[in-house]
């Protein structure tokens, strides 16, 4: 693997307002004192924009942060940011997210994850960089029996279109690495939580239904295993694999081999959902956010699995280990209790 030093350089982050994006961002303006971070969002309502505002602002505390807001879909744009800003570095986290939305609203994926992913590469291509850092998701292993999942299975059975998205920005990336000598490194994230997160994930709208006083709808009975990553052990591991890119080698025919490289980046420690869902309630409860004596079994249904949805998800990581020396540390009680901390000062100081 070749270093790449940050120090100094460039890094554009698509997804800036996002949540792994925003905490990326935060993490290298704090640590990389010389690097300027170029952050592109469309900042769009798929969610409450407030939480995308609250994450910007702490970002722009900060003099060597730009922010631009626009969509990575339009090519002329992102053209414009790489003739301007000459980042060595890219991270692409900028998509639309979400496998159930995906249902609903097929067009958005095409867009940011097919066309958007397209215009990064291109610009890859025009204004050679060091090493593009892409985000893929655990959901291309799709209805995959085996588990834990490797990056050496095979993931040819996608069960959303958000889940061929990604996929297809794997197969994307590998044909630019081997055309253009790009060095791409993509990362299936399994489970992200965390203080700021995504009000679509689980454990978000949990909190927000049980504060309603309204009942949460458990999957599988409660039998789904998830590999529940803290967004700070995620954002270590992202830190790390940018300043390894995979090597620019020529293979015996004297073409490049492509330099790319694919990991899982998760806890490889799968927890039940309804252990998960009892340290949430018992952190709520600590936090302040529910009352002591809140009647958790009253508001709580077993349900069966959900269509696209996959029982067990948990990510082999010993590639990640081997080569980063990166294994997420952050216990799920530690994890949680950040995240009710976090939502009570944010959605109820003002109450």
């Amino acid at each position: 693997m070749s270093c790449v030093d940050l120090q100094n350089k460039t890094v554009l982050i698509t997804g800036a307002a996002g949540f792994i994006g925003a905490n990326l961002a935060k993490r290298l303006l704090k640590e990389i004192g010389s690097a300027r971070i170029v952050g592109l969002d469309n900042l769009n309502d798929y969610y409450d924009v407030r939480i995308k505002e609250y994450r910007l602002k702490e970002l722009e505390a900060f003099e060597n942060f730009t922010f631009l807001k626009g969509n990575l879909a339009d090519k002329e744009l992102i053209n414009s940011i790489f003739e301007q800003h000459r980042p060595e570095v890219v991270v692409n986290l900028g998509a639309q997210a979400g496998v159930r939305y995906s249902i609903t609203n097929p067009d958005a994926y095409v867009e940011a994850n097919l066309i958007g992913f397209f215009n990064i590469l291109e610009a890859c291509r025009n204004y050679p960089v060091e090493h593009l850092v892409y985000a893929s998701s655990s959901s291309i292993y799709g209805t995959n029996r085996k588990v834990p999942y490797s990056t050496e299975d095979k993931v040819d059975n996608p069960v959303s279109l958000y889940a061929a998205t990604k996929k297809s920005n794997e197969l994307m990336a590998h044909a630019y690495s081997k055309l253009y000598n790009i060095p791409s490194t993509g990362l299936r994230f399994f489970t992200v939580y965390g203080p700021a997160g995504r009000p679509d994930m689980a454990y978000f709208g949990f909190t927000d239904k049980l504060r309603e006083g309204k009942t949460i709808r458990i999957f599988n009975y409660g039998n789904c295993k998830r590999d529940f990553t803290y967004v700070d052990d995620i954002v270590e591991g992202v830190v790390r694999v940018m300043q390894k890119a995979p090597d620019k080698q020529n293979g015996e025919d004297g073409l490049p081999i492509p330099p790319y490289a694919v990991y899982n980046i998760g806890n490889n420690r799968p927890e039940n959902l309804l252990d998960f869902v009892t340290i949430l309630q018992e952190e709520l409860v600590r936090a302040g956010v529910l009352p002591e004596d809140y009647d958790f079994e009253a508001h709580k249904e077993l349900v069966p699995m959900q269509p696209g949805d996959v029982p067990v998800t948990y990510a082999d990581t010993t590639a990640l280990e081997r080569d980063f020396g990166f294994k997420p540390s952050t216990s799920l009680r530690e994890g949680l209790r950040r995240f009710a901390e976090w939502y009570k000062e944010f959605y109820m100081s003002e109450e």
